[in-house]
């Protein structure tokens, strides 16, 4: 891993979406790229279906 997020990624991403398989796979994969969570998940309901949010930070910014 490098000290810079690939493909040009934000060092700060904020991940949100239906909480679906969908939204835990994309989070899953930030992962895997090497981001770490930040913080607690938090979810809404929009009146129809849960919307979930998720921030990751590169590792780099951890510390």
């Amino acid at each position: 891993m490098t000290d810079q997020p690939p493909h040009g990624l934000p060092r700060y991403r904020l991940i949100t979406g239906p909480d679906d398989a969908k939204f835990c796979h994309r989070v899953s994969e930030a992962l895997e790229l090497g981001y770490r969570l930040h913080g607690s998940p938090a979810a809404t309901f929009d009146g129809d279906q849960v919307i979930v949010a998720q921030a990751v930070l590169w590792k780099g910014e951890l510390g």
